[in-house]
């Protein structure tokens, strides 16, 4: 009996160094759990057995537990790297159409060609879908989705009204001849204004200012003509075939036009469309102060471009665009067990669930039991590198002294063998 007794101190041994060596060996895995080997003692016993008399029949190998502990927190550059402080899982679907879905503690995330959130081995983030004003529409994890960034955001809008409050200065000279925007000296200022077309691509209208005529008339005025254009496109008011006039008093108030102008319709560059826009310079007025632009404003909208994303304390994970929207997309969902341990290891850090750890419990992020959510962080190992190694050496030794005690088992063995009658 002591062979088979050494024997299983060896395999049990054999098993500890095993384990050992695979916490060692994902030190650096980010989001991997370590475990320990448990052992329990052998006894075989009868109601007849006297118990002082028992001499165990080795070990074995009750479990190889896993340490759910806190790893470390690492700083990172990327928004979508996710780290939870304290309990729960990541939900991650390794087909978004499917109703698999394996549990991770790595929350290094990163956007794959199709614009889906997906970890290292391309599985996609879960999260519960959102309306607009970033409230969960739906709980449990037969409802989450898998998290997709929008390339762009709203539709386009083509410019329809523009309005420009300028002030030019009234000790600018007469500009006389014909107007060339080629030619500075043929106007006093210009600006620019950014409209859009009908596919949402931004266009330049630019604005020139000419003086055309010093204070005259009783009450006198003064008269500016307003070029207008789009690209190399002049915009004439309708029905007519010359720029806007603008009139202002003795007190600098302008007088004509009084309100917004509806130009031509045209066709800005690289469009089919035609579009047509009002403009009004309103609140316009003329002053010794040099020229500037009080107020500017037009009702256009171009596509919005993806710009960034982030993902808040709460869970909720938001993108930005280039035309000032900001919008939710979702909010991570993360998962919770009765005993954790009993979750079955998958590879790949992902674990699933058993009968033994007992269906997920599904909230999000600074819930009571959830942990809370960092983003901007990566949870590494929680391998302790010195722990390991004396546990290693102690496995080593109790390896010998078990090899040892089989040793001993058979010179005992092979001395009867050799006693002779």
């Amino acid at each position: 009996m002591s062979f088979y007794t050494s024997l299983s101190g060896l395999q049990a041994a054999q098993n500890e160094m095993g384990t050992i060596s695979h916490n060692l060996a994902n030190v650096s895995t980010n989001g991997f759990k370590k475990s320990t080997t448990v052992f329990s003692d052998v006894i075989a016993s009868s109601i007849s057995t006297d118990p002082r008399t028992m001499i165990g029949s080795g070990v074995v190998t009750k479990e190889v537990r896993q340490q759910f502990a806190q790893g470390s927190l690492n700083q990172s550059s990327s928004s979508l790297d996710l780290a939870i402080a304290g309990d729960g899982f990541f939900a991650v679907k390794p087909d978004s159409a499917a109703s698999k879905v394996n549990f991770t503690r790595n929350g290094s995330f990163r956007v794959d060609s199709d614009n889906y959130v997906v970890d290292a081995q391309g599985s996609h983030l879960q999260v519960y879908p959102v309306d607009g004003s970033g409230q969960v529409v739906a709980t449990g994890l037969d409802q989450t989705v898998s998290l997709k960034l929008p390339e762009t955001s709203g539709a386009p809008l083509p410019t329809g009204k523009v309005g420009i409050a300028a002030n030019v200065n009234a000790n600018s000279p007469v500009k006389a001849g014909s107007f060339d925007r080629f030619d500075p000296d043929t106007y006093n200022q210009t600006t620019a204004t950014t409209i859009y077309d009908a596919d949402g691509n931004p266009q330049t209208l630019s604005t020139y200012y000419k003086r055309t005529s010093a204070p005259q008339g009783t009450p006198p005025t003064s008269t500016w003509e307003v070029h207008n254009f789009v690209g190399d496109t002049e915009l004439f008011p309708a029905g007519t075939s010359s720029a806007m006039t603008a009139k202002f008093d003795a007190n600098g108030v302008m007088t004509t036009p009084s309100g917004p102008v509806t130009m031509e319709a045209f066709k800005p560059a690289g469009s089919t469309t035609p579009q047509s826009i009002s403009i009004n310079i309103d609140g316009s007025t003329q002053t010794s102060q040099p020229f500037s632009v009080g107020t500017r404003s037009q009702d256009g909208l171009a596509v919005g471009q993806l710009q960034g994303v982030t993902v808040e304390p709460d869970g909720i994970v938001r993108a930005t665009f280039s035309n000032g929207e900001n919008r939710a997309l979702g909010k991570v969902a993360l998962a919770t067990f009765n005993n954790p341990t009993g979750l079955r290891q998958m590879g790949n850090n992902y674990w699933q669930t058993t009968g033994v750890s007992g269906d997920p419990e599904m909230g999000s992020a600074s819930e009571s039991g959830f942990g809370s959510l960092m983003s901007n962080m990566t949870e590494g190992s929680n391998v302790d590198i010195t722990e390991e190694l004396v546990g290693l050496i102690a496995a080593q030794r109790n390896f010998q002294a078990n090899a040892k005690a089989l040793d001993t088992a058979s010179q005992i063995s092979q001395t009867i063998f050799n006693i002779r009658t």
